[in-house]
């Protein structure tokens, strides 16, 4: 089948402003992926002092009987609130994804968006303030959140994947992706002002004094301005036109898609192409009066699209689920890294606790998470997607293994060495530079058009469900085997302790990296249609079959006898599955 000339058109584009728009657009929903889950370690430290103050709980003292120590939120809040977002991007990536495929990518588009703007103003209030109450309300915003998170991941990928060149096309979604980097920036610096105005605003107050119920407002504020990117981006979302190849290969309908990329793309020579294309498709689509019909129908539960794509979709989906049990593991570790180099709980009061993890995790982002970023970008054309995703899996096990083998013997007793938060950082940049940024990428390449979305919805989910593993499971086993070191009063009870977690995340990355090698195809430089089609003698096939189709749609009408002679002397007929009407 010839190449329809728009999406080749498509492919050469030189890099124009637009694309640098549909950057900014697509990456407010990373953007607020990241603010939302890494805001969430401060505000539990606001919530802990609010809900779970030493008035309220008597037996929260420290190990000599004096004072009793600060509100801490206990762990099974911690984990149903990170759960219930995972659980809601599980759910997200399913159900926008497969929207995305039937609907379109831009009538969905928006609806994701408005949802995740209601679901963030909705986490501030959170409907009250008793403890129960206000807490129940907060997991129920968060899923809904989660939902319109997970929502974004495949819609984002397949319209920036579906604008973009061929040359640059992999850079281009590792810009969306990398907005990431920049929502947890952003919550960090949002944190930081909020508590240090609302600090300053009640006199700060003594560690151990009751906290002002301004905290319980702090809170809701945070995590109601992660509602903003998203209220600003809203009315250029829906200004979006529907991508070419979903208008042009999925609705069939070649003119509009060349009329919508002429809106937003210039010195595109369309006004020439597009009466070629009309005809070159109608020769490429079965007459409707011969009543025939292409196997290019097959459903995504069907034996041939796990033939044709089953590999890929295993490769993605497994990958993104090995890549995100570390990664996430790793958000919730910030805690052992940066305790040391901050006053205890029992020092600092509610405002100033929140205000020293959000300046540990801005750090963290500025040294290694954005740097990663930003090397994926410029390499990601250059060296591939496979290299550096076997690349980065490798070096994420290489550091981790750096931090496990000493962590009882050396790092727990030297926790303020430099060298520590080095190798903390490396593993950070390692993930964002391979995998973290790869697995967003492949599944937005890899699958045809009318799968697009759906494939990449079901990877992302295979990934959040991972990353439920990673933080919910982590945070538990951690804990120290002795139970006299475990936090007391938190609630916490004995893990296999750190080392142990870590040598098994470790080992995770090694599996990551064996799947990569052994499954994951490389998709640099080659357009969506090339990366789509089958390999080796399916290609073929799929090509000798449009030939003949070509030929048939090029005859005069005859009689369904001379259809059927002429269709049954080509050996490729099975594959467009031919049928007359009776």
């Amino acid at each position: 089948m010839p190449p329809i000339r728009v999406l080749t058109a498509l492919d050469q584009a030189r890099t124009q402003y637009y694309h640098f728009k549909a950057i900014v657009i697509a990456g407010m929903g990373l953007f607020t992926d990241s603010y939302d889950l890494f805001c969430i370690a401060p505000v539990m430290k606001l919530i802990g002092r609010v809900y779970y103050a030493p008035a309220d709980d008597p037996s929260r003292v420290d190990d000599d009987g004096g004072r009793p120590r600060p509100g801490v939120t206990p762990p099974a809040v911690v984990s149903a609130n990170v759960g219930v977002a995972l659980l809601g991007a599980v759910a997200g990536n399913l159900v926008f994804g497969a929207l995305g495929d039937r609907a379109g990518r831009r009538r969905v588009y928006g609806a994701s968006l408005l949802l995740m703007l209601c679901a963030s103003v909705g986490s501030g209030f959170s409907v009250c303030r008793t403890r129960g109450c206000a807490l129940a309300s907060l997991c129920l915003f968060r899923f809904f959140l989660g939902v319109a998170v997970g929502g974004d991941y495949p819609l984002s990928a397949t319209i920036m994947s579906e604008f973009a060149n061929r040359r640059t096309r992999g850079a281009f979604i590792a810009a969306v992706f990398s907005m990431q980097g920049f929502g947890i920036l952003a919550s960090s610096m949002v944190i930081m002002a909020v508590a240090a105005a609302f600090d300053r605003y009640t006199g700060r107050r003594a560690p151990l004094d009751d906290t002002p119920e301004a905290a319980d407002l702090a809170w809701r504020i945070i995590l109601m301005i992660g509602a903003v990117p998203a209220a600003v981006t809203f009315y250029w979302r829906m200004a979006m036109p529907e991508t070419a190849r979903f208008t042009a290969l999925v609705e069939h309908d070649v003119v509009k898609a060349t009329h919508d990329i002429g809106r937003v793309l210039a010195d595109l020579d369309l006004a020439s192409i597009t009466e070629e294309e009309v005809a070159a498709f109608r020769r490429t689509t079965p007459p409707a009066q011969f009543g025939l019909t292409t196997a290019s129908s097959y459903g995504l539960f069907s034996r041939r699209f796990l033939r044709r794509h089953g590999r890929d979709l295993f490769a993605c989906a497994s990958a993104w689920f090995l890549l995100d049990i570390p990664y996430y593991s790793s958000t919730l570790f910030q805690s052992q890294i940066y305790r040391p180099w901050f006053p205890p709980a029992e020092h600092v009061n509610a405002f100033q606790e929140a205000f020293n993890v959000a300046k540990f995790q801005a750090i963290i982002a500025v040294a290694s998470s954005i740097p990663g970023y930003i090397v994926a970008v410029l390499l990601i054309d250059r060296v591939g997607r496979r290299r550096l995703q076997m690349a980065g899996f490798f070096l994420m096990a290489v550091f981790l293994f750096a931090l496990a083998g000493p962590y009882d013997r050396y790092w727990r007793g030297h926790a303020t060495d430099a060298w520590y938060i080095v190798l903390y950082a490396l593993t950070f940049f390692s993930a964002n530079l391979g995998p973290n940024t790869t697995t967003f990428i492949l599944p937005a390449e890899l699958f045809p058009a009318r799968f697009r979305s759906t494939c990449h919805g079901i990877s992302g989910a295979a990934g959040k469900l991972g990353a439920l593993i990673g933080a919910i499971g982590f945070l538990w086993a951690s804990q120290d085997r002795d139970r006299s070191k475990v936090l007391a009063g938190a609630g916490y009870e004995p893990g296999i302790g750190m080392m142990y977690a870590l040598i098994i995340l470790g080992g995770i990355c090694l599996l990551g990296l064996a799947v990569t090698y052994l499954f994951t195809p490389e998709t640099m430089r080659r357009s969506l249609e090339e990366n789509e089609s089958d390999n080796g003698n399916s290609q073929a096939a799929e090509g000798d079959a449009g030939q003949r189709f070509q030929e048939l749609a090029e005859l005069p009408k005859s009689p369904a006898s001379m259809v059927s002679s002429h269709v049954s002397s080509s050996p490729s007929t099975p594959v467009f599955c031919l049928k007359l009407k009776q």
